[in-house]
């Protein structure tokens, strides 16, 4: 009931978002600040574990205190969903309130982080001009793209273009990839990170760039801390200063069944029903069995399969989890009690028990960075697969055995 009632505040926060053509394009006084406002990760909501960020400008003298939010989207449009699968999400950027952005933040209990940028008086301008422009009805919608175009980087472009100078960010001397820091970012919700490393592949394991790392609110904000403007006249720091307005409250307790225990209890599961229909001749069970852990493996491989092939998400092709989690497992499941194709379902579990073998052998060989909490799922399939050749080979033997046999 609480998520709810945060859920909705946030919508009607949302609410108080300004047309831009409300705000005057006036002349900033030499009062005027411009400052980067960073959010910190909030777990109520899974787009807000990675933080946000927007552009703060705020005149005393012309009454102007706004917070230009590029992270606003429309979650009531139709095939919303759909859309967002497939990676054709549009988001907007609107100017809101300060005392409203303040307050909806303080209500949720996130932490907001203000870093007052040292901009001459143009510069000030021209990202305000700037932020008005991008606020426009023809301008304000753009495509999302997580790692490449996002409430972050648009920022960021912003002051690179209007600053006058080369930005030298303060380097992370690190190297990493984009996985890394979404796992960085997701480490307290498992679950949560354990999808996303099903669905990113293996583009997600190369080495990317400092500059690639900003579309991540903290690497930004970072970034700008001891950052240097050079080439325009005196070289000069980026910012002036950085305050705390909100304390980021902690995060709740993580969903107690983590994938790996999850992981182990199936398998176990697995290898009971295998005893059970092996030893115990007692078939039923592991058909029903195996109907549902086939039927979710082939609706997660169904899942990678479109984002492979049919989304335009950044780093989900090519995707190794496709073997061991494929479309084909959710045909399969629903014919096991179809006798006249036991054959057939006798070729698939040989197939894929190879293939599952195959990739644990060559598990350090892929060129993939590969969860171990993946490793008990696949045990599990590929012992399901394995235990109903072997069904398969003893029902065989026993009924050449009950053949009538001639001198």
């Amino acid at each position: 009931m609480r998520k709810l009632i945060i859920l909705l505040s946030v919508i009607i926060g949302m609410g108080a978002q300004t047309k831009a053509q409300d705000i005057p394009r006036t002349i900033l006084s030499d009062s005027a600040k411009v400052s980067l406002l960073t959010n910190a990760p909030w777990d109520e909501a899974v787009y807000s574990l990675f933080g946000h960020t927007s552009v703060r400008v705020s005149d005393p003298m012309q009454n102007i205190d706004y917070a230009f939010n590029f992270g606003l989207f429309n979650i009531s449009k139709s095939n919303f969903i759909l859309l967002f699968m497939k990676g054709e999400t549009d988001y907007m950027v609107a100017p809101i309130p300060y005392n409203s952005y303040y307050q909806e933040y303080k209500e949720r209990g996130v932490g907001v982080v203000e870093q007052i940028f040292n901009l001459s008086q143009k510069e000030k301008q021209d990202i305000y001009d700037a932020l008005l422009t991008n606020c426009l009805p023809e301008n304000r919608v753009y495509r999302y793209n997580y790692f490449y175009d996002n409430c972050t980087t648009r920022p960021r472009d912003i002051f690179e273009k209007y600053i006058n100078g080369k930005i030298n960010y303060t380097p992370t001397d690190k190297k990493q990839t984009y996985r890394d820091l979404v796992v960085e970012c997701t480490k307290s919700k498992q679950w949560f990170r354990f999808g996303i490393n099903l669905v990113i592949g293996a583009d997600a394991d190369k080495v990317i760039t400092d500059r690639q790392k900003y579309f991540l609110p903290q690497y930004l904000m970072n970034a700008y801390e001891g950052a240097t403007v050079t080439g325009d006249s005196i070289p000069r720091n980026i910012l002036l200063s950085t305050t705390t307005l909100l304390e980021a409250k902690p995060f709740e307790k993580d969903f107690p069944v983590t994938p790996l225990y999850a992981g182990i209890i199936l398998l176990v599961a697995s290898i009971i029903v295998s005893y059970l229909t092996y030893k115990k001749q007692r078939t039923v069970p592991g058909k029903l069995f195996d109907t549902v852990l086939f039927l979710i493996a082939g609706i997660a491989g169904c899942i990678i399969f479109f984002l492979m092939f049919f989304s335009v998400h950044p780093c989900t092709n090519p995707n190794w989890n496709i073997i061991w989690l494929n479309p084909l497992q959710l045909i399969v499941a629903l014919l096991f009690f179809v006798k006249s194709l036991s054959k057939c379902i006798y070729y698939y579990h040989f197939i894929n028990f190879v293939a599952l073998l195959a990739f644990l052998l060559a598990w350090n060989l892929i060129p993939q960075q590969l969860e171990m909490t993946f490793i008990p799922f696949i045990l599990s399939l590929g012992l399901r697969s394995f235990m109903n050749i072997l069904q398969q080979k003893k029902l065989k033997k026993k009924a050449d055995y009950s053949l009538p046999r001639t001198k």
